[in-house]
């Protein structure tokens, strides 16, 4: 699956994230979140898994973190990679 247009999901409330996606040659990921240190890699396996999942080799995905769940995450991102089309 191709990313062809930029896309956001979720919001920036406690317990949610926001996550915007755009087309890029290779994967590309930023977060933001107050629990970085702790669960940052977690956050990060859990995205590139998710992308691998729907077949996505290149995007450029920006997490802004407040506190989501693993659920949360690949929910906000699935949704963002769906709105991208």
């Amino acid at each position: 699956m191709q990313i062809n247009n930029m896309a956001t999901a979720g919001s920036l409330q406690s317990n949610d994230c926001f996550i915007t996606i755009k087309p890029a040659k290779q994967i590309e990921i930023e977060l933001e979140s107050p629990v970085k240190f702790e669960f940052g890699d977690q956050i990060i396996e859990l995205v590139k898994k998710t992308l691998r999942d729907k077949n996505i080799v290149g995007a450029n995905v920006k997490i802004e973190d407040r506190g989501a769940l693993d659920c949360t995450i690949e929910a906000r991102l699935i949704t963002a990679i769906r709105r991208s089309k």
